[in-house]
């Protein structure tokens, strides 16, 4: 007789699942640690992050596909063909090296300019993108979430006001480390007994 296999802490688990209303839509979040090995725990098509301008090497996601990817992405900063300025993107494929058939990148431009409105243009970016390729899954990196520049409470907000009313989109796995994680399932309860109130 086998027995079960000791249940994984929080930090390590691929995924908390938090079932979110947005504007009326539904959309699972999970979470994945910034972790290679936990990059392979999401079982979707299309993973998204965001590059800076001014920031080489990549950090975060990028970063970490990057590496991954055999140094792809950076050959592709440092021939020019990709910069990071504000509204870029590029789509490369993944697979073999990554569990991602794509890899899609957004420009966030330089990090002394990113804001509120950078963030909003990002995700609303990548939400356009995810509809376009009929991509409903997606594992994402949230604008600037890898530096810092933006809180998790914030960024959460701000990426489900974007998303609010967009039915195209059904789970998203957000990479997080485990605080950020609590700190977003956290917001969430908010924003959900706010609404409730109302």
């Amino acid at each position: 007789m086998r027995r079960p296999s000791p249940a994984k802490p929080a930090a390590q688990r691929a995924r908390s699942l938090t079932r979110v209303l947005a504007g009326g839509t539904r959309l699972d979040l999970h979470f994945l640690a910034p972790e290679v090995r936990r990059l392979e725990e999401a079982n979707v098509e299309l993973c998204a992050c965001g590059i800076w301008s001014d920031e080489r090497p990549m950090r975060g996601l990028a970063g970490l596909l990057d590496w991954r990817l055999g140094g792809r992405l950076s050959a592709l900063t440092k021939s020019g063909f990709l910069g990071g300025e504000l509204g870029e993107v590029l789509l490369v494929p993944g697979r073999p090296h990554v569990p991602f058939e794509k890899v899609f990148i957004v420009g966030l431009g330089s990090r002394s300019g990113f804001g509120d409105g950078t963030f909003r243009r990002s995700v609303e970016t990548i939400a356009r993108a995810l509809e376009g390729m009929h991509v409903r899954r997606a594992v994402v990196e949230l604008p600037g979430r890898a530096s810092g520049a933006i809180p998790p409470e914030d960024a959460i907000t701000l990426a489900l006001d974007c998303l609010a009313g967009s039915p195209e989109h059904e789970a998203w796995w957000l990479v997080e480390d485990a605080n950020s994680q609590r700190r977003v399932e956290q917001r969430v309860a908010e924003e959900r007994r706010r609404v409730r109130t109302i």
